[in-house]
């Protein structure tokens, strides 16, 4: 079994025809299909269901499916890395991230990197998601760490999700709720609300107002700020309460109180993001190193 077979492999799996697997890899379908047979005749079972127009793998070939991608991204890693040790790869990237969503992401995602590229320098850029976006599209940016965009602001760009956030309520330790095991939206909508700015991060305010609508009212929101730092000293100071995802628990400590709530909104979807047709291997590589690790 060679590399070349799993490739192949992997291939067809993901287009689930031949001859769109043979097209992307610029081989010939004949010998995609002959590769692919004595695949399945070295591990003595079949890997596919195929029919005129069409495979789909067995049971046996998806198991195989997320193992032979996990070997193929071990022998990627295995080169990158060695070329980086003998070539002594260096240059600069810039990434831009969201500090309240990647405070999980990023800190081990750097060290990661930093190790296998230590003479590569990595600029951080701490900017609201239209900025990210709007510095991927002039190349000032090579990779941004961010809230999953909308459909229409992807355009032009490819998304990679790299974790998942449960929204909380953030109280000061002194609120009359600061005890409580989980609240509701009805105990939340009286109460003023210290919220991002609609400016900087109109998405959250779009979250705000999907998660409010039950209750036909709009939340009173009292305070917007530009950062997580004011906003958390705004809360703390008692001034009402915010939402915020459950990665800032690392960030505040106990300055703050993060309380579930009973009608909790889907998880926010974080990820990286970089524009098409710009994929630099030191871009690939930070993607890579920014992976949460099962």
């Amino acid at each position: 079994m060679e590399l070349r077979h799993l490739r192949y492999f992997v291939a067809v799996a993901e287009a689930e025809n031949v001859s769109k697997a043979a097209l992307k890899l610029h081989v010939s379908q004949p010998g995609i299909s002959r590769q692919i047979r004595d695949l399945e005749d070295e591990i003595g079972f079949k890997l596919f269901e195929r029919s005129a127009k069409s495979v789909r793998l067995t049971a046996a070939g998806n198991v195989f499916l997320s193992e032979a991608r996990a070997v193929l991204q071990r022998a990627s890693d295995a080169v990158e890395k060695a070329r980086a040790m003998a070539g002594g790869v260096s240059g600069e990237i810039n990434i831009g991230y969201a500090p309240s969503l990647t405070v999980q992401i990023l800190p081990p995602a750097l060290r990661k990197y930093q190790e296998q590229f230590p003479n590569v320098r990595v600029v951080l850029h701490d900017l609201s998601t239209e900025e990210m976006l709007a510095q991927l599209g002039a190349d000032k940016l090579q990779v941004a760490l961010t809230v999953r965009p909308s459909a229409k602001l992807l355009r032009g760009f490819e998304y990679e999700e790299l974790a998942r956030y449960g929204m909380r309520v953030a109280v000061a330790p002194r609120h009359p709720l600061a005890k409580a095991k989980s609240v509701s939206l009805e105990q939340m909508a009286g109460e003023p609300l210290i919220g991002y700015s609609r400016r900087d991060y109109p998405e959250y305010h779009v979250m705000l107002d999907k998660l409010f609508a039950p209750l036909a009212r709009k939340p009173r929101i009292v305070g917007e700020h530009d950062g997580v730092a004011s906003l958390i000293a705004a809360v703390e100071s008692g001034n009402g309460f915010a939402l915020v995802p459950e990665c800032v628990s690392c960030m505040v400590g106990p300055r703050l109180k993060l309380i579930p709530l009973t009608q909790a909104p889907p998880p926010i979807p974080v990820g990286a993001v970089w524009r098409k047709g710009t994929e630099s291997g030191l871009a690939q590589q930070f993607i890579a190193a920014a992976r949460v690790q099962p």
